[in-house]
């Protein structure tokens, strides 16, 4: 006969056998697929082939376990993998590689799904990875192949020639050998203490290179025209040898003439010195000018044709009107007087001032650089009793505490009888 505490045991080990074989049955037996208890969807692989992938094989994602290979089904020119991925597992991208892989050196195959995006969709029950997004590793047949076919290829006598000289290279080198290992040392610690202006550096080199992909066609522009100018030198070779052939006999004509032509010359560059300084500060004048006296020109040729001038009138509105005030001094003469002219009015100007609202003109109102300052006295070099003992040069040379410069075209070329 039984007692109550024995009957209490045998109920509660057979409800917790009861639970250990339904735990180890859904777990591992996966019986909870047959009475609808799956803690898994599937996903399905196109493979070209199963590249030793085997059922019951790991999923990884990100390096963690998520699920296991569920079964392989041929096709007609491939395989497709069922992956079983738990749901409780981290949601995968839709947009991701499948890469079977091998887990050790004895050929141990798994899938690793290798997201290209963070984001969603996301791969939910029966989404496809198609077989673009899928690789399987190399035969291990094609790689074995290919070592025999590389060592059946290296000439064994060659080989003997390599090793015996390497061994005659290194005979006796030991020392050095310790040296150079030790100095690898020390400039692998260098390294590593100085890891973060390595890295800063190599950051900092993408935009280097990002600069040269993107000047890319410029570079090969300027190569090309590097090359057409090497061309164009090769070809012109024989000038340049005449040019180098006839450069002295002409480089002493002008040591000659620059001789002869001194000191009126060197005279002549410093004075150009105060037309510098009237001219730079009416370049924008000076511009205009040039800009606009071919068109003057050209107008001034059609104008004078056949000893008539040919004139037109178009009818125009101004806008700022012209101005008028300031003319009224000049008397009005008909164009068919031909007795002799009054005296030319050259006090006619425009004196309405700027803020009249007319378009004002005349020189008057033409902007006016600063007047430069009046040349000083100076003397012709080369007359002792003509010339002072210090003469007045332009620009720095007259600048107090500074030696003076040449005193003459031969000394500031550096010829023979300078100063």
């Amino acid at each position: 006969m039984l007692t109550i505490g024995t009957r209490i045991k045998n109920i509660v080990f057979l409800i917790v056998g009861a639970l250990a074989i339904c735990y180890v049955g859904l777990n591992y037996a996966d019986l909870g697929g047959y009475v609808g208890l799956k803690d898994y969807y599937v996903v399905k692989v196109d493979l070209p082939e199963a590249g030793g992938l085997a059922k019951n094989a790991d999923v990884t994602y990100r390096g963690t376990s998520i699920g296991r290979v569920g079964g392989l089904d041929l096709t007609g020119d491939g395989v497709i993998a069922d992956l079983r991925i738990r749901k409780s597992a981290p949601k995968v991208p839709r947009d991701t590689q499948a890469v079977v892989a091998d887990r050790s050196a004895i050929g141990e195959q798994y899938i690793d799904l290798r997201p290209r995006t963070g984001t969603g969709p996301y791969l939910a029950a029966g989404s496809v990875i198609p077989r673009s997004s899928a690789t399987t590793p190399a035969p291990v047949t094609d790689l074995l192949t290919s070592v025999n076919d590389l060592a059946a290829s290296v000439p064994t006598g060659s080989l003997r020639t390599v090793v015996a000289e390497l061994g005659r290279a290194f005979a006796g080198e030991g020392p050095n050998l310790q040296v150079l290992l030790d100095n690898s040392h020390t400039l692998t610690e260098a390294a590593d203490r100085n890891i973060e202006p390595t890295r800063s550096l190599i950051g900092d080199s993408q935009t280097v290179l990002n600069t040269q992909d993107e000047e890319s066609g410029a570079l090969k522009a300027f190569g090309r025209n590097a090359r057409l100018l090497s061309q164009q030198l090769r070809a012109s070779d024989p000038a340049f040898r005449k040019l180098v052939a006839t450069a002295p006999g002409a480089a002493g004509e002008f040591q000659g003439l620059v001789r002869d032509l001194d000191p009126s010359m060197s005279v002549l560059i410093a004075n150009f010195l105060t037309t510098s300084r009237v001219l730079q500060p009416r370049t924008d004048g000076l511009e205009q000018l040039l800009a606009k006296l071919p068109d003057a020109v050209s107008m001034g040729l059609t104008v004078a044709h056949d000893g008539r001038l040919n004139f037109g009138m178009v009818n125009t509105f101004f806008n700022p009107l012209p101005c008028t005030s300031g003319y009224g001094g000049t008397r009005y003469r008909n164009g068919l007087d031909t007795s002799p002219g009054p005296a030319l009015n050259t006090a006619a100007r425009c004196t309405a001032p700027a803020s009249s609202g007319v378009n004002v003109r005349g020189s008057a109102n033409a902007p006016h650089p600063p007047v430069p300052a009046a040349a000083r006295p100076g003397s012709v070099l080369g007359g002792a009793s003509a010339a002072p003992a210090n003469p007045a040069l332009p620009g720095a040379l007259a600048l107090p505490g500074v030696a003076p410069g040449p005193s003459g075209m031969s000394a500031l070329l550096g010829l023979n009888g300078g100063h």
